[in-house]
């Protein structure tokens, strides 16, 4: 299995009216809904319409966006899935629901990183 970010950019719902806003909620809660009944949910969520805190290697704190950022994330969704295609299909419902585009990444796995959940698990 591999971990897959599904995305929109902010604004891209943007076209959408304030009057129908209600059903594309329903619409974007069914399918996720229905990724946690198929039991390849891990998590999801909308963005704050705001600019990013960036956090410089030496720790300060700047607010706003790097200079060469065009665009934010406005939502995502991380699911679970056997295939690249799987997860397009489940990008294509989210498209369908949402009224806008998605955009399709696999998430890298650190191995060693894995190591540590499994050990922290162990533990209890």
């Amino acid at each position: 299995m591999a971990r897959y970010l599904i995305s929109f950019n902010d604004g891209a719902m943007d076209h959408i009216p304030a009057e129908d806003l209600p059903d594309v909620g329903k619409a974007a809660h069914a399918v996720s809904q229905e990724a946690v009944t198929a039991g390849v949910w891990v998590y999801g969520g909308g963005l704050e319409r705001q600019q990013a805190s960036i956090v410089a290697t030496d720790g300060t704190v700047t607010d706003g966006l790097f200079p060469e950022t065009k665009e934010v994330i406005g939502g995502l969704t991380i699911v679970d899935v056997a295939t690249r295609e799987e997860a397009l299909e489940w990008a294509a419902k989210m498209a369908a629901a949402c009224r806008c585009a998605q955009e399709v990444r696999e998430i890298m796995t650190d191995p060693e990183v894995d190591v540590m959940l499994r050990e922290s698990a162990s533990r209890g």
